[in-house]
């Protein structure tokens, strides 16, 4: 596990890298590009592809593959349970094309190979694939849909295949029907193409779980059990197929390493008012600790027993349950679960979620998890707190680089109590490479830190207790008036988000202007959503509450969510700037209740000093330095005794110098 590491994780070749897990926020980031400041850039230099596509296009009319040839064949991002990180035997679509961005859709056809992403990743893509792709860029009003062009290029009566294992659901439908319209057909290929051309393609992961008590949790696998059984009675609902790797982990109070960075462990689960099945492979369910966490072997009442079955049995086990059910009965599923697992139920008996309960209650913090996390948060500032002052002191020196620096950090994260892992793979990037808002340095693109250039680390870190993302920008000589004019654009988006209060039942698409209007005032903008959820030691992502500019966010927020507030604005070529905070959503008593609804607002988690000499701090209200300046307050007062507990004393003198008040000149 990672935990047991004893160094630093080591950044290797492309090739490596390129196969580790890869970060995404569905809606929720942009991706820019600019000169790296480095001669070389093997990450985003194009990977040769002719090959690939030559062998797969062979496979598309191989017999022993697919009963008759298709014409064109789908490559999505993810896995089986459309992950949105993704072990490294699932990066098909990345070993195929070269690029490595963790959001795109890949379609081949005899003559074609195109590639849909969205506007985080344009130049990445167009940077990493070679001249035998075309980048189609979602969003654009000139960017055909993946339907209308395969309906524009395809021949007549055309064939066009796809894993049904590791394509979502609702996808499958909506291509099937235009598909349809069109004349041509999609069929599921039960043998992945990829699989058969990726001769040294890496093994699944199948590594130790983790078991979390009461402190952690605040509730036990069996009261969630129940929890979901009484709404699966009072919906005739018998059998409930959990396919998402991070609702099973939260379920069962397990956690796991299978997908870096992410807790999580390769399963499915199948819960029925009286049995529990749960679909898992190797011996590490055998673990005495496991066992003894799930009452494995004791002589337990009958609706708690757990069946523990082979990982790949799912689909028939699906369709032997399903095979006795009556008319009127039926079965739960998300609408996100792949095609293969959905029709495996009936469809009189299929019932399918855009958000399952699980989901909906795990995004609802209980008041253990709400602790936890708060835990979490200060470790976590007690380590930025060492990193910036480290920073200070080394970058003047310039021996200071983007990896040697979120090396530190993760040095500095590995010191605290029940530290696991990182979150996700940390951005560390000066200059133009904080454009690239996915960045993470290879030695190829590492670039020394500097007194002249922007710094953006963006970096979290799982602990046991809790999950941590955030994001500060900072400049360690004197910062341009530009640099502080769109820094403070960025500040006061932050705050308006942070200090909002809005009625019980918003939705957070409703706050993502907020965190936009001041950058909108001057023209300027960013092209991702504004905030997304997180795991309690889970996924550093997760639904289904989220702040962006795209509506399908429509889960209300309430009380015990937590999500992050991190604006940002980049310059091609020049810097990126955000700031990140994890925040909880709290009530708040308001001078009147409309209609006795309740008010809400945010408590930020992250207590993290954002670095004033980037604020332009007369353009700054009276009610944003208000919020500056108490926020900092906070930090000085919860972290500095942490601090001050742990004996970091440098460390709390930076932490004391970066919250002094500020105020207008003028």
């Amino acid at each position: 596990m990672a935990a047991s590491r004893k160094a630093p994780r080591v950044r290797t070749s492309h090739q490596d890298f390129q196969l580790k897990n890869l970060r995404i926020i569905e809606p929720n980031e942009v991706i820019h590009s600019g000169d790296t400041g480095v001669e070389t850039d093997s990450r985003m230099a194009p990977k040769v592809t002719s090959e690939l596509l030559r062998q797969l296009r062979q496979a598309m009319r191989n017999s022993e593959y697919v009963t008759e040839p298709i014409q064109a064949y789908i490559i999505p991002s993810g896995d089986a349970h459309q992950s949105e990180y993704i072990a490294p035997c699932d990066c098909r679509r990345a070993f195929v094309s070269g690029f490595d961005g963790s959001a795109g859709t890949a379609i081949i056809t005899e003559e074609h190979a195109a590639m849909w992403t969205d506007g985080r990743y344009f130049l990445q893509a167009a940077k990493q694939m070679d001249s035998n792709w075309t980048l189609m860029k979602m969003g654009l009003k000139d960017t055909p849909s993946q339907e209308d062009w395969l309906v524009s290029v395809l021949p007549e009566g055309s064939k066009v295949g796809v894993d049904p294992l590791i394509v979502p659901t609702d996808y499958w439908k909506k291509m099937a029907k235009v598909l349809r319209s069109a004349g041509h057909h999609l069929i599921p290929v039960q043998e992945n193409l990829v699989d058969k051309i990726w001769t040294d393609r890496p093994e699944r992961p199948c590594k130790p779980l983790l078991t979390l008590g009461l402190d952690y949790t605040g509730i036990s696998w069996k009261e969630k059990v129940a929890d979901i059984r009484l709404k699966m009675a009072e919906r005739n609902i018998v059998w409930f197929v959990v396919t998402a790797l991070d609702e099973i982990a939260w379920l069962f109070n397990l956690r796991g390493s299978d997908v870096e960075h992410n807790p999580v462990f390769f399963s499915y689960a199948i819960i029925g008012l009286e049995v529990i099945m749960l679909f898992i492979d190797g011996d590490r369910i055998d673990a005495p600790s496991v066992k003894e966490h799930l009452l494995l072997d004791l002589g337990l009442e009958a609706e708690y027993r757990i069946q523990v079955l082979p990982y790949k049995s799912i689909l028939s086990e699906l369709k032997a349950l399903c095979a006795y059910l009556s008319p009127k009965e039926k079965v739960w599923v998300s609408d996100k679960a792949s095609y293969a697992v959905s029709e495996a139920i009936p469809k009189d008996h299929r019932c399918c979620m855009p958000y399952t309960p699980i989901c909906i209650a795990k995004a609802v913090k209980n008041s253990a998890e709400s602790e936890g996390m708060r835990r979490a948060h200060i470790k976590d500032a007690v380590a930025l707190c060492e990193l910036f002052n480290w920073l200070e002191k080394e970058v003047p020196k310039g021996g200071v680089t983007e990896i040697s620096a979120a090396d530190k950090a993760e040095e500095y994260r590995r010191q605290q109590a029940d530290f696991v892992d990182l979150s996700f793979p940390t951005i560390s990037s000066a200059g133009p490479n904080g454009a690239v808002i996915h960045y993470a340095p290879v030695p190829e693109t590492n670039r020394t830190l500097s007194l002249e250039e922007v710094y953006l680390i963006d970096s979290g870190a799982q602990y046991k207790d809790g999950t941590t993302d955030v994001t500060r920008t900072m400049h360690f000589g004197s910062p341009t008036a530009y640099e502080k004019e769109c820094f403070t654009y960025v500040l006061k988006g932050h705050i308006a988000v942070s200090a909002a209060i809005f009625p019980t039942g918003t939705k957070g698409h409703l706050l993502d202007s907020f965190a936009r209007s001041a950058l909108w005032d001057s023209g300027l903008d960013y092209l991702h959503g504004t905030g997304h959820g997180v795991g309690s030691f889970l996924n550093v992502h997760e639904g289904p509450c989220g702040i962006s500019y795209k509506t399908f966010s429509d889960e209300p927020l309430e009380a015990g969510m937590i999500v992050t507030d991190e604006p940002g604005y980049y310059e091609d070529g020049a810097f990126g700037i955000r700031i990140e905070n994890v925040v909880l959503v709290v009530p708040v008593k308001t001078k009147y209740n409309f209609s006795n609804r309740g008010s809400l607002t945010f408590e930020p988690l992250t207590l993290v000093p954002i670095q004033t000499k980037m604020i332009d701090v007369d353009s700054l209200t009276d009610k944003e330095l208000d919020w500056l300046n108490s926020y900092h307050m906070t930090c000085r007062d919860v972290v500095g005794k942490e601090l001050q507990k742990q004996g970091r004393q440098e460390a709390l003198e930076w932490l004391l110098r970066e919250t002094q008040p500020v105020s207008r000149q003028h």
